[in-house]
């Protein structure tokens, strides 16, 4: 896919906050080493425009902030080139809206707003998706939550709902890390968005 070029722009943000815990309190969640480095690896991979980190709390910017600018230095530069490269299209941003309006002022038009969910009903499958922003010729703008998943706030007003990742194996469990459904619904929507 290297040589491939998606037909329409994808983003993707992964939401801390506002979301929900497991007893459906309203949470900001913590931003994790490894959701930086794992889907900012992800991202670069698929030809993702650029990653969101969602999370209005100060104390979180502080931390990535700090990561993003040890792999901007010289010694991280030198020590992994490739991390580098992969963290390059890591953004921190407040707020959905914030990374909404990045995403419209660089492409200069308002993006699809996608959410996904383990327990959503969806509006149709990454193939339909593609194929909607292809003809509209309009970017995505792809959420992801973390905890419990994101607030019915978010998820009633999205331009489109991806439905949850399911398996022909097991019907009875469904809760993979947001590592791996980022992995797995970006590389299927990349699919769709591949053009010679």
């Amino acid at each position: 896919m290297a040589e491939e070029k998606l037909k329409a722009p994808l983003y993707v943000g992964l939401v801390h906050g506002p979301v929900k815990d497991k007893s459906g309190s309203v949470v900001t969640t913590s931003v994790t080493n490894l959701d930086i480095h794992d889907i900012s690896r992800t991202c670069r991979t698929f030809g993702v425009s650029r990653y969101f980190l969602i999370t209005p709390l100060k104390i979180q910017h502080e931390l990535v902030n700090r990561i993003l600018g040890h792999w901007e230095s010289d010694k991280g530069s030198l020590y992994n080139p490739d991390r580098t490269d992969a963290l390059a299209s890591a953004e921190l941003v407040d707020t959905i809206e914030d990374a909404r309006c990045t995403v419209e002022k660089i492409e200069g038009k308002t993006p699809l707003i996608v959410v996904t969910g383990a327990q959503l009903v969806g509006d149709g499958d990454e193939s339909q998706l593609a194929q909607k922003a292809i003809l509209d010729q309009i970017p995505i703008l792809l959420l992801f939550g973390t905890g419990w998943g994101l607030l019915a706030s978010t998820t009633d007003h999205a331009d489109f709902r991806l439905g949850p990742i399911t398996s022909c194996a097991r019907d009875d469990y469904n809760h993979l890390s947001v590592r791996s459904a980022v992995a797995i619904y970006v590389d299927r929507l990349a699919r769709s968005l591949c053009s010679p």
